[in-house]
């Protein structure tokens, strides 16, 4: 997480909201990636959908057996819906997101019973860094 942190406050630096996330399989680190949307002009370049484009490019197909996705803020729908397709093998998030959660802040689209793939997480590790870092981001574009 501290590496997704890294990234998130480099995104920021760029003017990005400050998410950051990391594909990592048996412990090694396969890719990162910040949010891009600004600078890409693209509403699909959430940090988390970057992470899962590079690391299928890195392991030559779409199904992510085995990785584990850290991301700094909780996924929204489209993140996790891409998670629940990539098959990945577990989620772990820092800050909860009150207004597009996908992990039962707002929707439930990770543990959803309906799906035909079960993704492990873990929520809550670094949310206090990650949350202030958001915070901090916002209230100086205010």
């Amino acid at each position: 997480m501290r590496r997704a942190l890294q990234v998130a406050r480099a995104a920021g630096a760029r003017g990005e909201v400050p998410v950051g996330a990391v594909a990592v399989r048996n412990g090694t680190v396969l890719a990162t990636a910040g949010n891009a949307m600004e600078g890409r002009g693209d509403a699909t370049a959430h940090a988390e959908m970057l992470v899962l484009r590079r690391v299928a490019r890195i392991v030559g197909g779409w199904r992510l057996d085995g990785i584990t996705v850290y991301a700094t803020l909780e996924p929204c729908p489209m993140c996790a819906g891409a998670m629940v397709q990539a098959r990945i093998a577990s989620c772990v998030y820092a800050a909860a997101d009150p207004k597009k959660g996908a992990d039962g802040s707002v929707y439930d689209v990770l543990r959803s019973p309906r799906n035909n793939h079960r993704i492990e997480v873990v929520r809550g590790v670094g949310a206090d860094e990650a949350a202030a870092l958001l915070q901090s981001f916002f209230r100086a574009r205010r």
